[in-house]
């Protein structure tokens, strides 16, 4: 199991959001440099970052910060938050990071994803959020009545190869993940599945592997210390 740290950020800090939820907003660990420095130290294969302000304006707030981060880092990063124009994605790539995850563009603009998915098919991965299994964008705060599996679907013929997976009323709660969710799209899609949402120690790790996903978003955990990278869970 791979564990991908995550690291949100509003305003240029790092915090952690309840269910999705901007009014519930805790700052967590140091500034953004010095977390990255410590998720490289402590043996991260590679590390999730969003901006969180980006996703819900449509803009890249947090461009500069994230970029410089990206050519400081010594591991792969994964970004997502605000991505809709594929000028924003290549300026991520050009600044280092690996995979580009689009949210909201992916549901709402076709076009720029198939661009984006022509001149990036490594990169680019589609992050699917939902609540009560439907879709929801704009950082979370807009849902739809497209189904998460449907939509999956879709993204797997459009060419997309791996997908992120968050189900909001278990982000941030320290709860356990949806694992019935997580092994219905697992089941219903070849792309690689990249769970995220409400893991909280080791045994939870376990039981998305026993599925068949092989990387994880950890956030709440890794800050409160009930998931190490390394040595797993306390």
């Amino acid at each position: 199991m791979k564990i991908l740290p995550a690291m949100d950020l509003i305003d240029g800090k790092c915090v952690r959001l309840y269910q999705g939820d901007f009014n519930q907003t805790t700052q967590v660990g140091s500034d953004p440099e010095s977390q990255l420095k410590t998720f490289i130290e402590d043996g991260a294969e590679i590390i999730h970052i969003v901006d969180l302000d980006g996703a819900r304006s449509g803009n890249p707030e947090q461009l500069e910060l994230i970029s410089k981060l990206s050519r400081s880092s010594t591991v792969p990063i994964q970004v997502g938050g605000g991505i809709r124009s594929i000028e924003t994605v290549k300026a991520y790539i050009e600044a280092g990071v690996e995979r580009v995850v689009l949210g909201t563009a992916a549901l709402q603009d076709e076009t720029f994803l198939k661009q984006a998915l022509e001149n990036y098919p490594e990169n680019i991965v589609i992050g699917i959020d939902a609540r009560d299994e439907k879709v929801a964008v704009s950082g979370w705060e807009t849902e739809t009545d497209v189904d998460y599996i449907e939509f999956a679907k879709k993204m797997e013929q459009l060419g997309v190869r791996r997908i992120v997976f968050t189900d909001i009323s278990k982000d941030g709660t320290m709860q356990g993940p949806n694992l019935l969710q997580l092994q219905k799209i697992n089941e219903a899609v070849n792309c690689e599945i990249v769970a995220s949402g409400g893991i909280r120690n080791q045994a939870d790790l376990d039981a998305i592997s026993e599925i068949g996903i092989t990387e994880a978003i950890v956030g709440k955990a890794m800050y409160e210390g009930t998931i190490k990278l390394r040595g797993g869970a306390l």
